[in-house]
Parts: structure tokens; C-alpha cells; sequence
């Protein structure tokens, strides 16, 4: 009990860290714009504590799933000259964008931790199935996959991705043997047992090889690259059907599965293992939050940097009107999403 009481602690605590540093982005470029913030939270709901310095007040609601930071003529007009409205269009946009980044940065330096800890999942091949197009092609034990069409490989769960992604597809491999590139087409055969297409490779995604400072440096950019892509091609899954909107988690699925992960890592293997995985879990959810902030979709940062745009392009601000309503709009849809995605979970966790 006391360590499944611990592990949704910690779960809430990385929620809570990623959305808190999300909106450290904003509050950070408001400020060195001018712009008054008058509330800085983490949460919603009823106000737990606060404390008010400068102009701002900074604050802990009772429900730690969410943050902001309010600032002066966001959505309404103001005739103060530090509000949002007041300042040019791309400090505004600045502004906005700086959520969804600082997301990216926080990914770019947990990935470099991870790396640092763990290494990296080298794409070589531990061997080519018989019968299958690898085989067929000459690739063999050693080979190590670099490029498949034009998408580089770096890590050997590239290669579950990418083939996950584009499932049946024939695509062109390139491979180092021996420092020397080489290419091939594949053409996927169907696995009678399980129903899906292989193209024959096998591989680990458990050996690690640890690197320097500097190839960390680098492939730390990778890492953060392959969760962008993940989530990605998600929503396009999601939208066209290949993924079912059952599958989705919101917050109370998130906080259980973080949860979960951390008790068995602990008992697994202890506290180095479970540090991973956390790891892993952060960089995953603080990638996932700044691709999702980017859709273009009124009430998200992605919403608002599309009207911003138009502005900057015609040259005079969007009717208030109309983005008033397509944010109000977008806001009840969210709510609408956010209510199915939790009664989602609730059931997930009775059943």
C-alpha cells in the first residue's frame, strides 16, 4: 500500500514538473517582453497557497493536472500597456510558442541524462530470418540499418517504429558492412502466426552502448526526434482509423501507468531501473505535450500561433469575435475529449 501510495506520488510529480516548465516557457517570455503575468499556477480548481510577488501571484490549486499563466489582456481587451494584446505580433507569437519549445528543451536534456545512464540501442542486426526479404537481399549479422527511405536510423526501436508505421509497405533499406553503404528494396511477407508483416530482421533493444559527452550531445537530439515521430504518427493513425479512440489516456491513465511501471522496475530490478523509466516516461509525455500544444486547434498554443500568423501575414489582428468563439469552441471540445479520455480510464481501472 505505502509504495503504491509512493508511486502515484512520483507519477504526479512528473506530470506536475512538465506542465509547471511548459509554462515556465510563456511566463519566461512574457516577462522579457513586457508583458504583466498576473497568475502563475500549477493546477485547477480552488486555491490551495499562494503568494504575490510583483505583480504576480503564484499559486497551487487542489487539482495538480494542469497549470497556466495569466496574462494581463489574454483574452480580453486591456488598455494597459504591459497587456498580451499590446505588444507586437511576433512577441506574441514568441510568447505562445515558447510552451511547446521549452517542452522540446526539457525532452533534449532528460534524453541526454538517459543516454548518459543507459547508452544507446545500436540498430545491428543479431541476424537476417530465412525466407524473409532481409535474408533474401544479402543483409546479415552485423549489418547495421542507417537509413530507411529517407528517414535515418539511429536506434534499433527506429526500426520497430518505422516498420510499425508503414506496415506492409516496400521500402529501401541502407545498411553499413564493413564501413561501406549499401542499399536495398524489401518487400514485407506476411507472418502466417501472427498476421503481420516482417521483413525479417532481428535485433535487441535491451544491449546498450554507452557514448561520450558528445555523441550524447548528439544523439540526445535523436531521442527527443524518435518521440516527436511517435506521437506524430499517432494522431495520424488515431485520425485515420488505425488506432481506436479507446486507446487514448488522459491524465488518470497517465498517472496509473507511470504508477504501475515504477512498482514493477522497483521490484524487478531496484531503483536504478525504475530511475529509467521514469526517465523515459518524462521525456515521452514532455514531447508528446509540446507536439500536442502545436496542433492547430483553438484554445492551444497551436490555435492561437495560427492566428497570429494570419495576422502577421494581412498585417491588422483577426476579428476578436471570431477568435473568441473558435476558442471558446476549441476549449468545449477539449473538455469534451478530456471528459471521454477519463471516463475512459475510470473504466479501465473498474473492469
Amino acid at each position: 500500500m505505502v509504495n503504491q501510495f509512493i508511486s502515484i506520488i512520483i507519477a504526479i510529480l512528473i506530470f506536475s514538473i512538465i506542465i509547471l516548465f511548459h509554462e515556465l516557457g510563456h511566463f519566461l517570455l512574457a516577462k522579457y517582453n513586457g508583458i504583466r503575468v498576473n497568475e502563475f499556477c500549477l493546477g485547477f480548481g480552488p486555491t490551495l497557497l499562494h503568494f504575490t510577488k510583483g505583480d504576480t501571484t503564484y499559486s497551487i490549486k487542489l487539482l495538480p493536472f494542469g497549470g497556466a499563466c495569466m496574462m494581463e489582456g489574454e483574452d480580453e481587451e486591456s488598455d494597459d500597456d504591459a497587456a498580451f494584446g499590446k505588444k507586437s505580433v511576433w512577441a506574441r507569437m514568441s510568447v505562445v510558442f515558447a510552451g511547446p519549445f521549452f517542452n522540446f528543451i526539457m525532452a533534449y536534456v532528460l534524453s541526454f541524462i538517459l543516454l548518459s545512464c543507459q547508452g544507446v540501442d545500436r540498430p545491428v542486426l543479431s541476424k537476417a530470418t530465412d525466407g524473409y526479404a532481409a535474408a533474401e537481399a544479402g543483409m546479415q549479422a552485423g549489418d547495421e540499418i542507417v537509413k530507411m527511405n529517407r528517414y535515418s536510423i539511429h536506434f534499433s526501436k527506429e526500426i520497430s517504429l518505422y516498420t510499425m508505421v508503414h506496415t506492409g509497405e516496400t521500402i529501401d533499406v541502407t545498411y553499413l558492412r564493413d564501413g561501406k553503404k549499401n542499399t536495398v528494396s524489401l518487400k514485407p511477407k506476411k507472418d502466417q502466426e501472427t498476421g503481420g508483416y516482417r521483413y525479417g530482421f532481428e535485433y535487441s533493444t535491451i544491449d546498450y552502448e554507452k557514448g561520450n559527452v558528445l555523441t550524447n550531445l548528439k544523439n540526445s537530439f535523436y531521442e527527443v526526434r524518435y518521440w516527436i515521430y511517435s506521437t506524430v504518427e499517432s494522431l495520424k493513425m488515431l485520425f485515420t482509423g488505425k488506432v481506436s479512440v479507446n486507446e487514448l489516456s488522459g491524465p488518470v491513465g497517465i498517472v496509473k501507468n507511470i504508477g504501475d511501471t515504477y512498482q514493477d522496475s522497483m521490484e524487478a530490478s531496484g531503483a536504478f531501473l525504475a530511475f529509467i523509466f521514469m526517465l523515459r516516461w518524462s521525456i515521452l509525455l514532455t514531447a508528446n505535450l509540446g507536439v500536442m500544444n502545436l496542433l492547430p486547434i483553438p484554445a492551444l498554443d497551436g490555435g492561437r500561433l495560427v492566428f497570429l500568423i494570419v495576422e502577421a501575414v494581412r498585417g491588422k489582428k483577426a476579428n476578436q469575435k471570431i477568435e473568441a468563439t473558435a476558442t471558446i469552441v476549441g476549449f468545449l471540445l477539449l473538455f469534451a475529449l478530456m471528459f471521454f479520455v477519463m471516463f475512459n480510464d475510470i473504466r479501465k481501472l473498474i473492469v
